[in-house]
């Protein structure tokens, strides 16, 4: 198997539950879903009041490239005024280690 890349967003919502912030996303996990490299997408609340958004992707070229596009294409989603982007914190970086079944 290939090197994979994690891609670590965090942040805070301005007034939203994780709850609907994820119900919002509709749009944005179908255009995940279609660029190159996408692999998989993980939403959760691990300290109060800060959500992680997860994705794995199987490169950090293709992870970057997707979160250009969707800072383009979508930048009119309702997603984006959910969150206090004061508070996003972005990362994307090779996995070091993994195992599979």
């Amino acid at each position: 198997m290939k090197n994979q890349a994690i891609e670590l967003t965090t942040f805070k919502l301005k007034g939203f539950t994780t709850k609907q912030f994820i119900e919002a996303n509709t749009e944005i996990d179908a255009f995940l879903k279609r660029q190159k490299g996408f692999r998989s997408r993980t939403i959760f609340e691990l300290k109060k009041d800060v959500v992680y958004d997860m994705l794995v992707w199987d490169s950090v070229e293709e992870g970057t490239e997707a979160m250009h596009k969707l800072m383009t294409e979508l930048s009119d989603s309702p997603v984006h005024d959910m969150i206090d982007q004061g508070t996003v914190s972005w990362n994307i970086t090779p996995a070091e280690h993994f195992v599979n079944l």
